[in-house]
This record gives structure tokens, sequence and C-alpha cells, in this order.
């Protein structure tokens, strides 16, 4: 039955997820550089900002639901996602690193450079070029390209939504499993339009301005946004 006490619960929830995706750059940057650097498709961008979401707030879900079966408290469970918090944190750190390392040596291989070229006659010249051609084919099929949406959907799955367990948490009270699977429901569906809207929008926003200088650096800086994101969590409480 919908109440006004439902209803104001709902909207409530429905607000604190649009509020706490925004405020959480890891809800879209990672997601936005990802897209840029690897030119996903508008299909595949969504596809993976989705299943990485549905991660993100699954976690959580199954953690309120143990912990409302187990009849622990509020506290306990916000301990456990802090532990879960700091788990996601240092794998976006560990993933962006190790990304922005390959997408260094990417960029600086296919840097042009020369050799000089002697031959038999005593004459001798300088020939120009780059790696890029070569390699191209293999490093965007390699082990690292190839595992990016799962290394992100990992992170995310790890990610707490810590402002789903109270909203959870109140109904159960009440012992109302309809109101609690009304609220996983809205908090569920207002997280990923925010994180899909936002990602979809700014990707739009960097396409539209054209290609920016460094653009061979692009898998790199991707990297170090993630880690930044990650860097933000661990240590900004973001």
């Amino acid at each position: 039955m919908l109440t006004a006490e439902l209803v104001l619960l709902l909207g409530t929830t429905a607000a604190v997820a649009v509020a706490h995706t925004l405020l959480g750059p890891d809800h879209y940057l990672p997601f936005v550089a990802m897209a840029r650097a690897r030119r996903w498709s508008r299909a595949k961008t969504v596809r993976i900002t989705l299943l990485c979401g549905l991660g993100h707030v699954a976690g959580s879900v199954l953690l309120g639901v143990v912990g409302v079966g187990l009849g622990l408290s509020l506290a306990s469970l916000s301990e456990l996602e802090m532990l879960r918090g700091s788990l996601a944190a240092w794998a976006l750190i560990l993933f962006g690193l190790v990304y922005a390392a390959w997408g260094i040596r990417k960029a600086t291989r296919n840097e042009r450079h020369s050799h000089w070229h002697a031959h038999s006659d005593g004459s001798s010249h300088r020939h120009e070029h780059d790696h890029h051609a070569k390699h191209l084919h293999v490093h965007e099929r390699g082990a690292l390209g190839g595992i990016t949406g799962w290394a992100l959907f990992s992170a995310f799955a790890l990610g707490p939504c810590e402002p789903l367990l109270p909203m959870m948490l109140y109904p159960a009270a009440a012992g109302s499993a309809a109101q609690i699977t009304a609220v996983v429901a809205v908090f569920t569906a207002f997280t990923l339009a925010t994180m899909v809207g936002t990602v979809l929008l700014a990707v739009a926003g960097f396409d539209r301005a054209g290609p920016l200088p460094g653009a061979r650096f692009a898998h790199a800086i991707a990297g170090l946004l993630v880690c930044g994101c990650g860097v933000a969590i661990r240590f900004a409480g973001l």
C-alpha cells in the first residue's frame, strides 16, 4: 500500500541516490576517461557503465540483506562498508597506475624517431619512422586492453553505496519486505540513470570539443584519472 510515509521515503531515496552519484566523481569519471581513451561506442559505454553500476549497488544490497537477516546493527554494517570502500579505492589506484604505465609505454613507442643507416658503399641516410602501425593491433587487443571493463567492474563491485544501508534498515525495522524492495529498486534506478546520463553528457561534450592536445597520451591520462579517483576515495573520503 502506497502511504504518504512510503512516498516520502522513496522520494528521499531517489534524491539521495542522485546526490550520492553526482558528488562522487568515481561514479562517472573513470568511464568518461576510458570511453575517450579506448574510443568506446556509445552502446559499449552505456553497457559497461550499467554493469559496473549494478555491481556497485548489488554489493551493498547483498550486505544489507545479510545484515538484516543476521540482525546486525547499522554501526557494524557501516564498518564493513568502510572496509569494502578501502578495498575498492586501492583497486582503482592499482588499476589506474598499471594502465597509466601501459599508456606511457604505448605513447612513447609510437613517437616518431629516426635511425642512421650506413651502406657498404660508404653512403648513409637517416630513416624516420614510428612503431604505431606495427604494434597498434597488438596493443589494442592485448591482455590489459581486454580486461579494462572487468577491472572497473571488480572495483565497483567492491565499492560501497553508503547511503543505501540506512534506507534499507528503516523499512526493515517495520518488517516490510515490500518496502525494502521498493527502496532498493528506486535507489538502483536513480543511481544508474544518473551515472549513465552524466557519462554520456561528458563524453558528448568532449566529442564536440574535438581532439585535445597530447592525444597520444590519452591512455596514460585516463589511467591517472582513475588512479586519482581511487586516491580521492581512500584519502579524501569522496
